[in-house]
């Protein structure tokens, strides 16, 4: 069994990420959505949380599973049979970020990242941009799934009142 994983935040899960996670899914035969917990990083959205909207988001999807993950990537792809990194890419800034940590990877464990061009109409898309569009009272609809966009409003509701 060829597995790959699909490493991220996720805060939130966006169109985007949701593209790059079906495209894998059909190239390999097990997909593992790896969220990174980092307890020194502020999130929207607790990891618990992230979990289950990328659970709901990636159902339609019988070879594509979701996990957590804590410590080094390499680690995990280590600890559970991983071949294969997969990375989308929105433009050159990703490549030239995520090339050093493809690299450091391999040297590691031999575990090959595979970029993924990310579809144009998706292209612009980030998690910290939905955010940032969202905590103003932009429409992000069209960039996140229906019940991410449900709990995004009511978190961003939530911060404008002083509960978070």
């Amino acid at each position: 069994m060829r597995r790959a994983v699909c490493p991220g935040s996720f805060d939130p899960v966006t169109r985007g990420h949701l593209d790059i996670i079906g495209r894998a899914a059909a190239l390999f035969d097990e997909v593992v959505v790896a969220v990174g917990v980092n307890a020194s990083k502020r999130r929207l959205f607790e990891p618990e949380e992230r979990l289950a909207m990328l659970e709901q988001a990636c159902a339609e999807w019988d070879n594509v599973r979701v996990d957590g993950f804590t410590g080094l990537l390499t680690d995990y792809c280590a600890e559970n049979d991983v071949v294969a990194i997969v990375k989308g890419l929105r433009g050159p800034g990703d490549f030239e970020y995520e090339l050093p940590m493809a690299h450091m990877n391999v040297s590691l464990t031999g575990v090959e990242t595979v970029f993924v061009p990310t579809s144009p109409q998706w292209s612009f898309v980030s998690s910290s941009l939905i955010k940032e569009v969202a905590s103003f009272g932009g429409d992000v609809s069209p960039f996140v799934p229906g019940f991410v966009l449900e709990r995004l409003t009511a978190r961003v509701e939530e911060r404008r009142a002083g509960g978070a």
